[in-house]
Parts: C-alpha cells; structure tokens; sequence
C-alpha cells in the first residue's frame, strides 16, 4: 500500500480497530440555556446508543456559557448515565464548541447533533458506519434529498434552499445541506482540518464543509427526516448576515490560494480504481469571473456591431432585438467553452436554452427598473434614468453569472468508467 511523507499529510483511509474499553463514537450536544430539554434528549439519545449502536460511545454536553441551570443539569446527568460528560465553556459559539470538545475527544469518530432532536436518531448509525469502515472522512445528514421527509415551515424551507444554492453559485459547494445540525467526522481529518476553519458560530460547519470538499476529502451525505423546532432560539436575520460574512471571506481566500489545502490530501489506496473515482480539480472563482468578465465585453462589442449592421435595414426597436438575441447566444456558447470549460455538443441546445432564459430573466430585470422608475417619477433625469441602468445591469450581471455557474454549467461529478476487461 502506498504511503504519504510529506508533512502533516493525511495516511490512506483505513478502516477503524477498536480499542477495547474505548469509546469508538463521541457525540457532542452543544447548548445555551436548555434546561429544561437537556435531560430527557440526552436519555432518549442514550437509550438509542445502547439499543442500537455496536460499539463503546460517548455523549459530551458542551455546555455554551448558559446562564439559567442548564449547567447543574449536564453536570447531573453526567453524574448519573453511563458514557456521559460535560464540559463548561465560558463563550457561546458552537464552532467554538465543537472544536474544543472534538480537540480534546480520543474518539476516533467525532459527531454532533443539535439538542432538540429534530433529527430521527434511526440516522445516526448510518451516519457514523461510512467513517467507521474507512469508506469517507464526514458525513452529514440531508434535510434537502428527494427522500428525506421534513416538517418546517415555508420560511425556514426558503431560508435553507436558497442559502445552499448561494454556497453552490458562489464557492462551488457540492453538498447539499450545509446547516444541517448533524455531522461526523473522523479524529484525524479533524485534527488537520479544525485549525484552518476560523468561525466559531453557526457558519463554522459551512466552512468546515467547503475546505474538506475543495481537498478532496469523501463527504458522505445520509437522507434524514427531520422535524423542526418551533421553539428555536436561532437567530435567522443575525445569522443569514454572518454567514455572507463568511462565504466572502471563504471565498476570498480559496481564490488567491491563502490555505494550505495540500496538507488534507489523503494518497491513493491500493485499488488502482481509487484514481479514477476522484472528482475532477474545480475552476477556481477567480478564473471563472475573469473569463465572464471577458466574454461580456466581448459580448458587448458584438452586441454593437450586430446592431449597427441591421440597423441600416430596420428600425431600432428590431434591430436592437436582433442583436440582443445574437449575442445572448454567442456569450452562452462562449461562456459555455471558455468561463466554464465545457466541451463537445453534449446538452448544448438544452445550454442555450437555459442561457436564454438567464437573458430574459436580466432582461425584465432592467426594464422593470425602468418601469419602476417611471412610475416612480413621470419625467426622470437623464442621470437619474442612467445611474438606475446602470445599477440595474450590475445587479443582472450579477445574477447572470451566478445562474450560469449554479444551474446552466454546474460542475458536475464524474463518474469513472468500467474496466470490462
């Protein structure tokens, strides 16, 4: 078997042998002021371990500087069950918590699940078996796969999709549920990678997520049904500004390579198929917003041209239309080759489709601005007129881009072919 010697490299991943007497699982359970659930989640969590779960575990309540009696209860509770502790921290965050707690943790698979239980628990172990086996490095359960059931309301459903769709649109994220409160991970991945995720609140599991995915690491994703709690103390609007926070400066440096994502690499294993089943390096950001930017302008002097030539056969509202619409096509099939490196003639039409519902989608969005804007003021200034076009093409710039990288040239997994030899 193929080993790795550079420093701080990641060994090829193997499957985990117990040690007797040692907790094989680590489920950490953060929580801020949770007295009155503490106790009976963490019964019900227990008696499911020890129905359920084959090996030693452990529960570790890490208690985020609660004020009311929350920790006189964990301290009880680890008093009186078996395979559980606390921990007192004096700051709040859960990033904070869990990189303390699975810091400290002997464990060798680390997890964490959110003190109210909106996740079945008949999801844990196959959360957990992937990283036990050897198969991946995390694991998260899914609230957003086809066969995941879930019960929330119409806000929280809209906040949750539209938050992984900017993960997908902006930092390439392939997994499908960021904020999903339950996750594995395994004890080395978590000593190498902990140090270089900087949050410690809520954004602190994105950013976990981002940099294992841009190392190659496995993510193992379990469909999970989920309930949601009505009496969340969560934060939405405080939250939602912190996370954008957080994608900004992710992003940031993923573009100008400020992380040492080379020392996460796991070496190939001893199945010669393990090299063809890796997904491809992604484009970076940067490179694909170069080459947007360098297609639109290019985009814009065809645009030009295209309209000078028909207009000395036709009126300008046809000549403009005319041109409008071929290089709408032109920038699709320029951004499809060169912004985002797809090659050949598979799904081409379905690409320019899409592109052209990207353009009419950019297209209502400026001229509603300027339906707004006369309706706003019957005779606008010339400056005013040009400062709300301008405002309006960024934004639909903006949201061209975005759509094209999330849904009309998304990076997609390869699938490695069959050796039928």
């Amino acid at each position: 078997m193929p080993t790795d010697t550079s420093p701080g490299a990641l060994p090829v991943r193997a499957p985990l042998a117990p040690v007797p007497g040692e907790p094989v699982l680590d489920v950490v359970i953060p929580v801020f002021n949770e007295e009155t659930d503490l106790g009976p989640c963490v019964r019900r969590l227990h008696e499911h371990l020890t129905r359920t779960f084959p090996y030693p575990f452990r529960i570790t309540i890490a208690d985020n500087a609660s004020t009311d009696r929350t920790p006189e209860v964990a301290a009880a509770l680890a008093a009186s069950v078996a395979g559980v502790r606390s921990t007192r921290l004096e700051q709040k965050g859960r990033g904070r918590a869990l990189r303390t707690v699975w810091g400290d943790s002997e464990a060798p698979v680390l997890a964490y699940m959110d003190v109210d239980l909106s996740t079945d628990l008949n999801a844990l172990l196959p959360l957990v078996a992937p990283l036990i086996s050897g198969h991946s490095d995390l694991a998260i359960g899914t609230r957003l796969a086809r066969s995941s059931r879930v019960v929330r309301g119409a806000k929280r459903e809209f906040i949750s999709r539209a938050y992984n769709l900017l993960l997908r649109s902006s930092l390439s994220a392939r997994f499908s549920d960021a904020q999903c409160g339950f996750k594995a991970i395994r004890r080395e991945v978590a000593t190498r990678l902990l140090p270089l995720v900087e949050d410690s609140g809520w954004f602190f599991d994105t950013e976990l997520l981002v940099l294992a995915e841009r190392a190659g690491l496995r993510i193992h994703e379990v469909p999970v049904d989920w309930i949601d709690d009505p009496d969340s103390t969560v934060h939405i609007a405080r939250t939602a500004a912190e996370d954008l926070k957080g994608v900004w400066r992710v992003g940031r440096a993923l573009a100008v390579g400020a992380l040492p994502l080379d020392r996460l690499a796991r070496p190939f294993g001893d199945d010669p198929r393990d090299r063809t089943a890796l997904p491809g390096v992604p484009r970076g950001l940067a490179r694909q917003l170069l080459g947007f930017c360098a297609v639109g302008v290019l985009s814009t002097l065809l645009y030009l041209l295209l309209y000078s030539a028909a207009r000395t056969a036709a009126g300008p509202q046809l000549a403009n239309a005319a041109a409008l619409l071929l290089s709408a096509v032109a920038n699709t099939a320029a951004n499809r080759r060169l912004t985002f490196g797809v090659r050949g003639r598979a799904r081409a039409v379905r690409h320019q489709a899409q592109g052209l519902v990207v353009f009419a989608i950019g297209l209502a969005l400026t001229s509603g601005s300027l339906a707004a804007l006369g309706a706003a003021n019957a005779e606008p200034g010339h400056s005013t007129e040009l400062a709300v076009l301008i405002t309006a093409n960024l934004a639909a710039t903006v949201l061209r881009f975005l759509l094209f990288r999330a849904w009309v040239f998304p990076e997609r997994r390869t699938t490695p072919a069959k050796d039928h030899s």
